[in-house]
């Protein structure tokens, strides 16, 4: 048969109405099932709406959606796909990546109403609650690695939407290493434990990782990311969220804006320093973990982000260095700043962990009506892969009815049958269109997710863009825009991870690319693994340009100043003096951080005045390390107690070379001396009485003293 003339197709389905060209909506021109074209109209019209399993209404079951009137069916459109792939799960294990994860409920309160610009239901009136649960994550280790690997950390959060789930799935770095999403299992491959050997775990401090890297410079910008100090965060309330894609934002009358998500901590970034996170993988590899769960179990500082947007249109896009497609960049926060528009607060732990963080099941794919994709080629990659990746993880394509996973918001549709499946359709109605009445639930042309009518033209071919092809630029802005001690620990990052590389031509390989990012860097780098002569500079694709720093991209230039949600590590001996400890410990609860007790015995020790003063450590199990900043009180006649402590030096020396601030009693200087350590320098505070402690929590609030170990 002859196919018709597209512009005489009758009933083609206009993706911008929802309608037919004959003037009926597709449903109706789907009801056509009698003989002659005549109209069978379904006789129950006011069913429910028509919902994907996320509980998405849909806005037409009839057509796929196609880049253009005859063209092919799109990848993106997640209802054909769900559709189909639930169907073909009818007849009736750990995360490969993303394997180690926490996480916990809360809400997004959203802080404006964002009609103009979309209309999804979080973000349509001010003060309105949605609740979420939001996963942090590593990457590359398994379910029993220790939480402070060098890694990329996934940050995802569930929203439970009145119009069904939207999954924000992100990490705490804005860019990803590859720009097309076939090269994924390759990336994913490299950075695992080798096959062979399957070492190393939760590292890519090895010559697979650095190989791939080495012949792929689309992933130097993410590079310099991950041997940055975002790779170490103190803990999962203290790092950026990201949703590193473009997106799409769309309004009631189907105008689109651009849109990249970020999450910022309130209690601002905070991060490890390499020796740092070595000692308390040791001490305690449950650090993320144990951080958020006592930040809970207290309550009365929940941990806290703002949403950022930033938006744009596509004459930014047009006019922007870099393609708003491609997830290896980022738009620099001076060039569209972040419109704050809401908050996430997490307030409770799963009941069990298992039923809740493990069974969360998160899908690119699933948005919501005013949220829309872009045709970025990893996100769209995304979208395929996770809802196959949950089907095989949890045993069955019924995985959104697990109590994490199921809406809170009603659910029609017509799946049957397969694992898991508990909801079932009532009647004898599971088909549409149907005649039956009841006849279930029917699509909504005007109040379902509809993708945004972009024109989409061109042939079809394997290739990368043009636009995509400047990997250099935006890593040389990266490290130029940190202070020099962030740039210092990216170069002996690179040092530690290079060193463990056996093979020299792929170390070699890395060396090339670097001085297209910062010749000093490379000559760092080199000189630390002992290489003489620098090999050829890589040649780019595009040659790379020099950008204006971006403080937004430096921990330290965006540092808040608060000891709120921090640690003191307290050491204490027998004999000391009661006012100094107590106000210690009122006065660090009162800035809002966690005083913690440490004792050469568990049992703890008997103060001036006879009191006995319990402990929280042990002196071996608390490494200075475990805590943002410390307190050494010790009384004369027991500070031989510590000097004796191999555990009690190294808790001093540690903190000094982490450049932590320090507390101490003119008695505790004898532990210090026996470290080696003569004089005191401006981070170090002698506590000769309670009238000492503001002082000293003053500084902390500063972090760091960093010109101890700059």
């Amino acid at each position: 048969m002859t196919a018709p003339h597209p512009d005489r197709t009758a009933g083609h389905n206009d993706p911008t109405t929802g309608r037919t060209t004959s003037g009926t909506t597709s449903t109706d021109r789907a009801a056509r099932i009698g003989q002659g074209g005549e109209v069978h109209q379904p006789p129950d019209t006011d069913g429910p709406r028509l919902t994907t399993a996320q509980g998405i209404p849909i806005s037409d079951n009839q057509n796929s959606l196609r880049g253009g009137h005859r063209g092919p069916t799109l990848l993106e459109d997640f209802i054909l796909r769900e559709k189909i792939f639930h169907f073909d799960h009818e007849r009736i294990p750990e995360r490969v990546v993303h394997a180690r994860g926490y996480g916990a409920h809360g809400f997004f309160e959203c802080y404006e109403s964002l009609s103009d610009i979309t209309r999804a239901a979080p973000f349509q009136t001010a003060g309105q609650r949605t609740p979420t649960f939001t996963r942090f994550s590593t990457v590359v280790g398994n379910k029993g690695s220790a939480d402070l690997a060098r890694d990329v950390r996934g940050f995802a959060t569930k929203f439970y939407t009145t119009e069904g789930n939207w999954d924000l799935v992100g990490n705490n770095i804005p860019v990803f290493f590859i720009q097309d999403p076939i090269k994924f299992p390759d990336l994913v491959h490299a950075a695992k434990e080798a096959p062979d050997r399957a070492f190393p775990q939760a590292a890519t401090a090895h010559d697979n990782f650095w190989d791939f890297i080495s012949l792929m410079p689309e992933s130097l910008h993410m590079v310099m990311w991950t041997m940055s100090d975002r790779a170490l965060p103190r803990g999962f309330r203290f790092m950026e969220g990201f949703g590193v894609h473009t997106f799409r934002l769309i309004n009631a009358d189907g105008a689109s804006t651009y849109v990249k998500f970020h999450w910022r901590p309130k209690l601002g970034v905070q991060s490890m320093l390499w020796d740092e996170a070595l000692r308390i993988n040791g001490a305690d590899p449950d650090f993320h973990r144990r951080d958020l769960w006592d930040a809970l179990r207290r309550a009365d500082d929940p941990p806290e982000w703002e949403l950022g947007l930033q938006l744009f249109d596509d004459d930014f896009a047009d006019a922007f260095a870099f393609d708003i497609l491609d997830s290896t960049k980022l738009i620099p926060e001076e060039e569209v700043p972040l419109r704050i528009v809401g908050r996430l607060v997490l307030d409770r732990m799963p009941d069990s962990h298992f039923n809740e963080t493990e069974q969360v099941a998160f899908c690119t794919q699933n948005v919501v009506p005013g949220i829309d994709f872009t045709n970025d080629p990893l996100l769209q990659g995304r979208n395929f892969s996770y809802l196959d990746t949950q089907v095989k993880r949890l045993g069955g394509p019924n995985f959104a009815q697990l109590p994490i996973n199921a809406p809170r918001c009603p659910v029609h549709n017509f799946f049957q049958g397969g694992h898991m499946q508990h909801r079932g359709t009532a009647g004898r109605a599971n088909y549409e269109p149907n005649s039956w009445s009841p006849g279930g639930p029917r699509a909504d042309p005007e109040g379902g997710v509809r993708a945004f009518a972009e024109t989409v033209s061109g042939p079809k071919r394997r290739l990368r863009p043009e636009s995509f092809a400047d990997h250099y630029s935006q890593a040389r802005q990266f490290y130029r825009s940190q202070l020099p001690v962030e740039q210092d620990h990216i170069a002996d990052a690179l040092v530690f991870e290079l060193s463990k590389v056996e093979v020299d031509a792929i170390r070699l390989r890395v060396l090339a690319h670097l001085p297209n990012i910062d010749p000093m860097l490379a000559a760092r780098v080199a000189d630390g693994l002992g290489v003489e002569d620098l090999p050829d500079t890589a040649i780019p694709m595009v040659d790379p340009v020099d950008l204006p720093p971006s403080d937004a991209l430096s921990i330290l230039k965006r540092q808040v100043q608060t000891f709120r949600g921090r640690r003191l590590g307290i050491l204490v001996t027998d004999g000391i003096e009661d006012a100094v400890l107590e106000t210690l410990i009122t006065a660090t609860l009162a800035a809002g951080a966690v005083p913690a007790v440490i004792a050469p015995r568990i049992g703890g020790v008997v103060t001036a005045a006879g009191v006995q003063q319990k402990a929280m450590f042990v002196t071996e199990a608390a490494p200075s390390a475990l805590f943002d900043a410390v307190a050494i009180l010790a009384s004369a006649e027991s500070v031989a107690d510590l000097t004796a402590l191999h555990a009690a030096r190294l808790f001093v020396s540690d903190a000094m070379a982490h450049g932590k601030m320090i507390a101490l009693t003119g008695s505790a200087q004898v532990l210090f001396a026996c470290c080696g350590i003569e004089g005191r320098d401006a981070g170090m505070f002698v506590l000769e009485s309670a009238a000492d402690v503001p002082g000293f929590l003053a500084a902390c609030a500063e972090g760091r003293f960093w010109p101890r170990i700059a």
